[in-house]
């Protein structure tokens, strides 16, 4: 009995202790619904609408010609607010948005999104994403049209949400130097280094969240609106960029090396005009991943003779025509050797011909001679050309010249001899340029310019000028011997493959092993810098390869041809590096009229008024002209829209005509009719490039 009174006692007690909890909770409800309802609900109201950042449109980035490199396309999200149309409007109209929505995004079938519709309608859905596919421009404004939504925000209760794209149309061209930013503010290229200025100032607006998770804008007039980011005008020449890229990319598939650089600037000014990093990905593919340019350190080998051969002239009175005595191509400095290229050396030579061969032994052994005993002094001279600092590229993201120094740890006996070759330090392939441009420009070494200029339309807000880093990096005397050496190599010495009778060219080759876990390797990194044409100097490059495969592996054979490969390109375009010809487009003696080139049928037309025979073998539309005696014979001149034409003898009309139909600029020298053209015919046409047409 006992034990019973206790179990009952125990329950009643549960009970109690239950029906209490079950009050407490109820009194608990009430208080929260009916005594702080009020203060709960603006707490709901504060979490549930926030102001939240709109993004302003980034600037423009564009080549020195305005044509866009990088650009911000407007896209948008497509959001209905089913309360807004009215009764008439959306029953009316439901059934062909419906079936348009269908048609379009392709998705669902007319009946599921009539079906979303009418059950968006029927809930009171303020806020329905209508398709998680964004559409563009043209797409809005034709949906704009569609029924319901021709009504608008207001009266049909479309929504579309502007989302920027950041879009490149020449797509990879020049890409890792455009760059890129990421959400949090990170990135590589003019969009990261010039982030400031091409991202504007964002806005502000208030949003309120809704049924899963989504937001949408509450438009409440207190929206702070947006400053759009302001556009650079970079130094890229389009045309040679391209060129540049595609010389690269065939050289690098051919060799099926690791990466590669080139770098065209403009010798007066600095300006480059085309900068490429290809770099070889896992699946044997070619495309730019980093600024090896700016960035990449290693050592520039024979590249550097130049900077070696400055300190030479100028702190000691040796002669171009002084022998040294080079033995069979191995010199032993301490416990390591020097070797030359070439197997067996080349005995006693000039210090000329030592250059222009590329002899590691001669260079070690002057360098030694003459610094040996002060190597501070000779160090005085690279960083008196700058060599030893980075240069203050407008890009970030410069690497560091790592130079040693007598006092470091690093340094021995074996350190300068080895620097005076190119071993032993680091530069980057743009202070590698800076150097030979300098050279060009007789001694003036000036900055690598990359933007020109930074506007709000057509207003110029900022301008960047050339800056001068050096005024003269070395006196006339030597730089005369510098100019005499660098044409030699290429007329008699390593890079005598390059060698042409139309223009010269100036320049080093440059082939230093790859150092691979403290041990240097049979791999190499092959280049070329120089400038042409030599004897007026306009443009300055630099070519570099890294680990070529098969037996080609050095700057001669692997990065010198890419070099005259553009600098040939490039030439062919400027039709102000030409001497003149005499007798282009002289008539003939007599009265005989000259027709040259030109539309067909007028100048067939022409010719019949005239009373001049002429003969055709087709039905051509754009032809040329072969004079027999007293008639012409017609031939064809076909013309492909996506191939530069020949206009050369045409009128003024009908070459702007072919030209313009190609998608390229015409800049007009002279009067009569076309004598020269710049860009050569067959050759792809780059739609929004330059070509000049001179008239005679």
């Amino acid at each position: 009995m006992n034990i019973k009174k206790s179990i009952l006692l125990r329950v009643r007690v549960a009970f109690l202790l239950v029906a209490l909890f079950a009050i407490a909770i109820v009194a608990k409800v009430a208080k929260v619904q009916f005594g702080e309802g009020e203060k709960w609900r603006e707490l709901a109201d504060q979490i549930n609408v926030k102001y939240m950042t709109v993004k302003a449109t980034r600037g423009n980035i564009y080549s020195d010609n305005g044509s866009l490199l990088a650009t911000s396309l407007p896209f948008y999200k497509v959001a209905f607010d089913a309360t807004i149309a009215s009764e008439k409007v959306f029953n009316e109209g439901v059934d062909s948005l419906a079936y348009l929505l269908s048609r379009h995004f392709k998705d669902h079938s007319k009946e599921t999104y009539k079906r979303k519709l009418k059950n968006a309608r029927a809930t009171g859905r303020q806020y329905m994403i209508i398709n998680r596919q964004q559409v563009g421009y043209q797409t809005k404004k034709m949906m704009s049209e569609w029924p319901v939504f021709r009504h608008g925000r207001l009266g049909g209760g479309v929504i579309f949400h502007k989302v920027d794209k950041r879009f490149s149309p020449f797509s990879n061209l020049s890409k890792r130097t455009i760059g890129f930013i990421n959400e949090n503010n990170r990135g590589a290229g003019l969009e990261y280094s010039f982030n400031e200025q091409l991202a504007g100032k964002d806005g502000e607006a208030l949003y309120q969240k809704i049924a899963g998770g989504n937001w949408k804008p509450v438009f409440d007039g207190s929206e702070v609106k947006t400053e759009n980011g302001f556009d650079i005008e970079t130094t890229i020449d389009i045309n040679l960029q391209d060129v540049s890229e595609t010389a690269l990319l065939r050289a690098l598939e051919y060799h099926e090396a690791d990466y590669g650089v080139v770098v065209v600037m403009e010798v007066k000014t600095g300006e480059i005009k085309a900068i490429s990093n290809l770099s070889r990905n896992s699946k044997g593919y070619y495309h730019e991943q980093y600024n090896y340019a700016v960035g990449g350190l290693r050592e520039p080998g024979s590249t550097f003779k130049l900077a070696t051969m400055i300190a030479l002239l100028e702190d000691s009175n040796i002669s171009l025509g002084d022998s040294i005595d080079t033995g069979n191509g191995i010199f032993k400095f301490y416990s390591d050797y020097v070797r030359d290229h070439d197997e067996g050396g080349y005995g006693t030579i000039t210090i000329r011909e030592a250059f222009e061969k590329s002899s590691n032994v001669a260079m070690a052994k002057l360098v030694d001679r003459h610094f040996g005993l002060k190597p501070d002094r000779f160090l005085h001279y690279i960083d008196h050309l700058g060599l030893s600092q980075p240069l203050g590229l407008q890009i970030k993201g410069e690497g560091m010249p790592n130079i040693k120094r007598p006092n470091s740890k690093a340094w021995s006996g074996i350190t300068l001899p080895w620097m005076a070759y190119g071993y032993g330090l680091e530069l980057t392939p743009m202070q590698t340029l800076t150097l030979y441009n300098a050279v060009a420009n007789n001694g003036k070494m000036i900055k690598p310019v990359i933007v020109k200029k930074v506007r709000k339309a057509d207003k110029v807000l900022e301008e960047y000028e050339t800056v001068v880093l050096n005024k003269k990096i070395c006196s006339h005397e030597t730089l005369a011997k510098l100019k005499v050496m660098l044409e030699g190599v290429v007329e008699r010495g390593t890079a005598s493959n390059i060698n042409n009778a139309h223009y010269k060219i100036a320049g080093k080759t440059g082939t230093a092993q790859i150092l691979e876990n403290g041990k240097y390797t049979k791999k190499y990194i092959t280049s070329f810098a120089g400038y042409f044409p030599a004897d007026n100097p306009k443009y300055s490059a630099v070519v570099l390869i890294r680990n070529p495969k098969g037996w080609r592996q050095y700057g001669s054979n692997v990065a010198a041809p890419v070099f005259k490969e553009i600098a040939d390109n490039i030439y062919s375009r400027d039709i102000n590096m030409h001497e003149e010809m005499p007798g282009d487009f002289v008539a003939d003696a007599g009265v005989f009229p000259v027709i040259r080139s030109g539309y067909h049928d007028e100048l067939k037309f022409l010719c019949n008024e005239l009373g001049i025979s002429n003969h055709s073998a087709g039905d051509e539309d754009w032809v040329t002209t072969q004079r027999f005696g007293n008639s012409i014979k017609w031939k064809d001149n076909k013309v492909n829209p996506q191939f530069v034409p020949d206009v050369s003898g045409m009128t003024l009309r009908d070459a702007i005509y072919l030209l313009e139909n190609c998608g390229l600029r015409v800049n007009i020298n002279g009067k009569g009719r076309v004598s020269r053209q710049s860009q050569l015919p067959g050759t792809k046409a780059l739609k929004g490039s330059t070509i000049t047409i001179e008239l005679s």
